[in-house]
């Protein structure tokens, strides 16, 4: 019988398949970022979506070439729900060799940040003051221009992921610092 795992049983399992720091602090903070969004579109739902993000990369510490496939397998080992898995495969659309694409609100909200946090967390390592809580708009946007800053995140799936949300890119930026910025004032990492 499937399962949707609670936030601790979630966590639990990106542990037992990531051992590096940041690949686990990648899936709190997607996560983190979900849950932000979730309020947004789908208040109902805001552990589930957090779930989604958490697990999103279970499977890229140890098989990066397989990712968002061996994930599949994982999951299913683990007796997850089948939506969680459909809607984490469907963030690697078009970028994992994947064609699942984003279907539901959560999965392109999940498509068009996961990248995203990624621009942004590597922007906050630059500054002085290490913290998002001093970033804006426009120090994201600069550093999003950058193709040689975090040159790791394809800007293209940031830019896609908005289209699918019919969202301005400035907006999901915006939208998205928030969220990290809530999480960095909450002490969650």
């Amino acid at each position: 019988m499937t399962r949707v795992p609670s936030y601790e049983e979630g966590l639990e399992l990106l542990k037992k398949y990531n051992k590096d720091e940041f690949h686990i602090e990648h899936g709190i903070t997607v996560g983190e970022v979900m849950g932000y969004f979730s309020k947004i579109y789908d208040p109902d739902n805001y552990d589930y979506w957090r779930i989604v993000g958490l697990l999103h990369d279970i499977d890229f510490e140890e098989y990066p070439d397989l990712h968002c496939k061996k994930c599949i397998e994982i999951l299913e080992e683990e007796n997850i729900d089948k939506s969680i898995i459909r809607s984490i495969v469907s963030h690697g659309y078009l970028s994992c060799q994947e064609d699942t694409p984003p279907e539901k609100t959560m999965e392109k909200v999940l498509y068009a940040v996961d990248e995203l946090t990624g621009i942004i967390y590597a922007a906050k390592l630059m500054r002085p003051s290490k913290s998002t809580l001093d970033m804006n708009l426009k120090s994201v946007k600069k550093k999003f221009k950058d193709k040689k800053f975090a040159a790791g995140c394809h800007r293209d799936v940031i830019i896609r992921g908005a289209e699918m949300l019919d969202m301005d890119i400035d907006d999901l930026i915006l939208e998205t610092l928030k969220a990290m910025q809530e999480m960095e004032e909450n002490n969650i990492n």
